[in-house]
């Protein structure tokens, strides 16, 4: 249950990312909430996943979601780069943080 508490958090984070983009384009209300939500939904998710996840394994695979996620709404939402330079190294963080999973 705790691994799914903490990939929560890691989509709830992206989700604070994706207001913080939008609140950089334009500041308002809606943008606001979206990005605090996102980020205060994300911390509560951490540390109850946190209660059983070591802090090592949960930021590392929280941050890690939360980059992924960031590349990945990036590319598809905002125009950012696709380089396969750039895929390459998202597909490490994935495989890295996946890793995680199974050392714990």
């Amino acid at each position: 249950m705790d691994w799914l508490l903490l990939v929560m958090a890691g989509l709830f984070e992206v989700v604070g990312v994706i207001g913080l983009k939008r609140v950089s384009e334009r500041n308002n209300w809606t943008n606001n909430i979206l990005m605090i939500g996102g980020f205060l939904v994300s911390f509560r998710l951490l540390l109850q996943a946190m209660e059983t996840i070591s802090l090592s394994t949960a930021y590392a695979v929280w941050t890690g979601i939360g980059t992924v996620g960031g590349a990945v709404v990036g590319m598809i939402f905002f125009k950012e780069s696709k380089k396969p330079l750039r895929l390459l190294c998202i597909l490490g963080i994935v495989v890295c943080v996946a890793a995680l999973r199974f050392v714990e």
